[in-house]
C-alpha cells in the first residue's frame, strides 16, 4: 500500500487514463477527488472508486472551477499529497485545415489548463508532494495531423522542468508521464470518421515495437511510482511509457 493515506487529487479522471490512475491509486491506499466535464462518466467513474474517491465537476480552463475543486478537496480530505494534471484532449486535422477554434480550444485546456491546475494547487499542496503532469511521446516525434496536439505536450513536459525549479523551497516535485498509444475513449474524439477509428488504431499499434496499445493501468503504475517515495529522488524528470516507440 505505497499511497496509504495519502490525499489525491486528478483531473480528467472520469475516463481514460485518468481513470485508470485512480484505479490504481486506490489499490494502493490512496483517497480523494477525481474531476472532469462530462457527468454520466464522472458518475460511473465514481460509482466504480467509491468510497475512496468523489467525484467534482470541474472545466480545467475555468479558474472559478479549480477553485472550488480545490476547495471541496480539502474540506473533505485535508492538503493535498498529490496531484496528476492529466485533463487534455487532442483534436487531429492537417496543417493547412487548422482553424483558430481548434488551436485555441486544444492550447486552452491541454497548456493552460494544465499550468493552471498547478498554480491554483499551490496554497493546497503538503509541503513535498508530488505532482504528476501527462505529457506525451508526441513532444518528441513529429505525427501528421497532429500538429498542435504535438505543441501542446511538448509545453506541458517544460512544465515538468520549470515548476520543479520554482517549488523546490517546498520540496514539490514535479515530474511527467509521456505514453505512447493507450487505447481509450479518446481514440473517438480525435475528429477522425467513426469507421476510420478502428483502421487508426490498428496503425498506431505497428508504430509500436510491442505490436499493440498500452493500457490506462500500465500508466496508473507508472503514476504510482512517480507518487510514492518510490521516486523520491526524482524531480522535473519524463517517463517516457511507450511499448518502444520513440527509442526502438
Amino acid at each position: 500500500m505505497k499511497l496509504q493515506n495519502k490525499v489525491a487529487v486528478i483531473t480528467g479522471g472520469n475516463s481514460g487514463i485518468g481513470l485508470g490512475i485512480a484505479e490504481e491509486f486506490k489499490a494502493e491506499g490512496a483517497s480523494g477527488v477525481i474531476s472532469g466535464r462530462d457527468t454520466k462518466t464522472l458518475n460511473e467513474a465514481e460509482n466504480k472508486l467509491s468510497p475512496s474517491f468523489i467525484a467534482v465537476q470541474s472545466d480545467v480552463t475555468s479558474m472559478s472551477d479549480l477553485e472550488k475543486l480545490y476547495q471541496k478537496t480539502t474540506e473533505r480530505f485535508g492538503k493535498i499529497d498529490i496531484l496528476v494534471a492529466n485533463a487534455g484532449i487532442a483534436r487531429l486535422q492537417p496543417v493547412d485545415q487548422v482553424d483558430e477554434d481548434t488551436y485555441d480550444l486544444q492550447f486552452d485546456i491541454n497548456v493552460k489548463g494544465i499550468f493552471f491546475t498547478i498554480q491554483k494547487a499551490l496554497p493546497h499542496l503538503k509541503d513535498g508532494a508530488s505532482v504528476i503532469v501527462m505529457a506525451s511521446t508526441a513532444g518528441h516525434k513529429g505525427f501528421q495531423g497532429a500538429s498542435i496536439y504535438c505543441a501542446t505536450k511538448a509545453a506541458v513536459r517544460s512544465f515538468a522542468r520549470t515548476f520543479s525549479a520554482e517549488l523546490l523551497p517546498r520540496k514539490i516535485r514535479v515530474n511527467a508521464i509521456s505514453p505512447g498509444f493507450i487505447e481509450t475513449p479518446a481514440y473517438y474524439k480525435f475528429g477522425l470518421p467513426e469507421d476510420m477509428v478502428p483502421q487508426a488504431i490498428e496503425g498506431f499499434k505497428k508504430l509500436t515495437p510491442l505490436d499493440r496499445s498500452g493500457t490506462v493501468n500500465e500508466i496508473g503504475r507508472v503514476a504510482v511510482f512517480l507518487a510514492s517515495e518510490d521516486s523520491s529522488f526524482m524531480l522535473g524528470e519524463e517517463v517516457v511509457v511507450d511499448g518502444g516507440m520513440i527509442t526502438l
